[in-house]
């Protein structure tokens, strides 16, 4: 009887608990704040009980519906000129309310990390512009952070509409928002961000298996990857791997009775060493592992006991800082720049010391040069760069990874389409913007494609077929080289322009925006604004010049080329007011050499004394091409190019 009574109980909980009582469900991209797109027709879906009757108002306007006989439901409102706040009102068996609703225009701004990057992470060089902020009509929704490889998920786990005002903004992205300021101070029309970014992803994962309808090895492994036996043995494979991975010693600096963060420590043996900088450059040989770094600061008076912040430029690859034997930070891998807070009463006047634990996994580790390095209040300043002292607490052994490679799903194609795009490809927008490349950069030949394939894949998921499509040329990184070289970042540059050819699409030319430090350039404002002047084409069709000069064609007057070009604007010239710079020749042999060049009635003539038969030209091809200084009087640059 017990027994029974205890199976009854059970089967009550079933089919009573709150996720087996049906009600009345709207996606999660309908929230307060939210943005519906103006002057197209709204559509509104969700989940009921089954057949259940549905009422929903949106301003004046009222819809009734029927949930189908599994639980599926939607309407459609008539098209809507840019206004709101409205309210969007649903009776059923449970009421909803969605609060505070614009209509204006909706933009999807997807790809990696430079899109993904917030305003809170450049905090520094935007702090005026996210003090000041103050419009409630941009909006900003972050797209939570997953992966799907079993197909189209049609709902996302959390996620909320944020506000372009002081205490929400540094959640935006900042290429993002400062797109959305420039189409907002220019039409006044409210503007909806939705972000789908994650760092260091692939463009194949942000694709959709419709998208690879002609890419039979890519079709293949997105069936494979639907099995969750394989799935799950290759996670199972790179743990095991992991585990075998053996550290040749406990870290020295935390296993001994003192830690050397202790101020009570007593430094013996340590040597010298130089911040910024990589270790492997100065005097360590080929160390993975983590060293201690050590300085004694002195402060001044008018700095003790205030709060501060410690810029740690950027360490490759993760750090913990100390201050006077205080934890202040932490950061666990390379890209993001180093800002800390020092809480009040933590510094004192005269000596402190400063200790930061420098973990590297692979390549040099240390300290990126040209980064800021300094202790500042509001008050004073205090550089930290010079000489400190250097002790190595631990040494990785080489990790055993089968083929090298570790299993990532946000790498594997469709992944992040399914998680991140296909919940709201109902929706209605104005566009989308694209950032992304850097992980695809290895393999420019295919990223042609890819790109091509993306964007017509995505025009087809929201059946927008003319949806302009705007994104962001790979900028200049790396190492200066100033002889003419290859480059895969150059060729990369190329494959991006040759999504051009697709109609509706803007490729922002980025060449002077980076910095060769960082893959994560400092300057997001000009990236954004760049974008918002290609929607003033693309979407709001402005007579503008959106672009800067592109290749369009040649011809070959004995030793010169004459060089062609679009988007030439009110004319072309030199950023510096000096001849063309960064332009190469080559005759049959493609031996390039670096050319003479000049701009003569809207063309750049370019030709070498020594080559009496030129073929070829190159321009700014190469990872980081030193004062690539063709622009258009519009004042902006030239794209990379060859016309190989």
């Amino acid at each position: 009887m017990k027994s029974a009574k205890i199976i009854l109980s059970l089967l009550f909980g079933l089919l009573f608990s709150p996720d087996t009582i049906a009600q009345v469900r709207l996606p999660q991209i309908f929230r307060d704040s939210m943005v519906l797109q103006r002057n197209a027709p709204i559509k509104i879906w969700g989940w009921a009980s089954n057949h259940e009757e549905i009422t929903l108002t949106l301003k004046n306007h009222t819809r009734k519906t029927k949930a189908s006989a599994s639980g599926e439901w939607e309407v459609v409102f008539p098209k809507m000129k840019a206004g709101g706040p409205y309210n969007l009102q649903i009776s059923a068996t449970n009421n909803l309310t969605v609060h505070n609703i614009l209509i204006g225009d909706v933009w999807l701004v997807a790809g990696q990390s430079n899109m993904e990057h917030q305003l809170f992470r450049h905090d520094v060089t935007y702090a005026k512009e996210i003090r000041e902020a103050n419009f409630p009509e941009i909006r900003h929704f972050k797209v939570p952070r997953n992966t799907e490889l079993n197909g189209p998920k049609n709902n996302m786990d959390g996620g909320k509409w944020e506000v372009a005002v002081t205490k929400e903004i540094p959640n935006f992205s900042a290429v993002a928002y400062f797109f959305a300021k420039q189409v907002y101070d220019k039409y006044g029309i409210p503007i909806g961000l939705i972000n789908a970014s994650v760092g260091g992803t692939r463009i194949e994962a942000w694709t959709s298996e419709n998208g690879f309808h002609n890419n039979p090895d890519i079709l293949n492994t997105i069936e494979r990857n639907k099995d969750s036996v394989y799935i799950n043995s290759l996670i199972k494979r790179d743990k095991a791997a992991k585990d075998q991975t053996v550290e040749t010693t406990m870290d020295l600096g935390i296993s001994g009775p003192i830690h050397w963060y202790d101020p009570s420590y007593k430094p013996l043996n340590w040597r010298k060493i130089n911040i910024p900088g990589y270790w492997e450059d100065q005097g360590i040989k080929d160390l993975n592992g983590t060293v201690w770094y050590r300085k004694e600061i002195k402060v001044p008076q008018s700095m003790a006991e205030a709060e501060a912040k410690l810029f740690l430029g950027r360490i490759v690859d993760a750090d913990q800082v100390y201050l006077n034997g205080t934890k202040i930070g932490q950061t666990t891998y390379q890209y993001p720049q180093r800002q800390y807070s020092i809480p009040s009463n933590l510094l004192i006047t005269g000596k402190n010391t400063l200790v930061v634990k420098v973990t590297n996994y692979n390549g040099k580790g240390g300290f990126v040069p040209d980064k800021p390095y300094f202790i500042s209040t509001e008050k004073d300043t205090v550089d930290i760069k010079g000489y400190w002292e250097y002790k190595v607490g631990e040494v990785f052994a080489p990790k055993n990874t089968p083929n090298g490679t570790i299993f990532n799903a946000q790498n594997e194609p469709t992944a992040l389409y399914n998680a991140m795009v296909a919940p709201y490809t109902q929706l209605a927008l104005t566009g989308v913007l694209w950032y992304q490349g850097e992980s695809n950069s290895g393999e420019p030949e295919k990223y042609a494609q890819l790109l091509q394939g993306l964007i017509i894949d995505w025009r087809n998921q929201f059946e927008l077929p003319n949806l302009p499509f705007i994104y962001a040329q790979l900028p200049n990184f790396m190492d200066v080289n100033y002889l003419p070289e290859e480059s895969k970042w150059a060729e990369f540059r190329h494959a991006q322009s040759n999504a051009l050819q697709i109609a509706n699409t803007a490729m922002t030319i980025n060449i002077d925006l980076g910095e060769w430090n960082d893959i994560h350039p400092e300057n997001k404002k000009d990236v954004g604004e760049r974008m918002a002047l290609a929607a003033f084409k693309l979407a709001y069709n402005e007579d503008v010049v959106f672009s800067g000069p592109l290749y369009n064609g040649h011809t070959i007057e004995n030793n010169k080329i004459l060089l062609s070009f679009s988007y030439t604007g009110s004319g072309l010239i030199t950023e510096d007011g000096g001849a063309p710079a960064q332009f190469a020749i080559a005759g049959e042999d493609k031996n390039f050499v670096w050319a003479n060049a000049k701009i003569e009635d809207n063309k750049v003539i370019v030709w070498h004394n020594d080559i009496s038969a030129p073929k070829y030209v190159r321009y700014a091809w190469s990872d980081n091409p030193d004062n690539a200084n063709l622009y258009n009087k519009e004042g902006l640059p030239a794209s990379p190019f060859t016309t190989e």
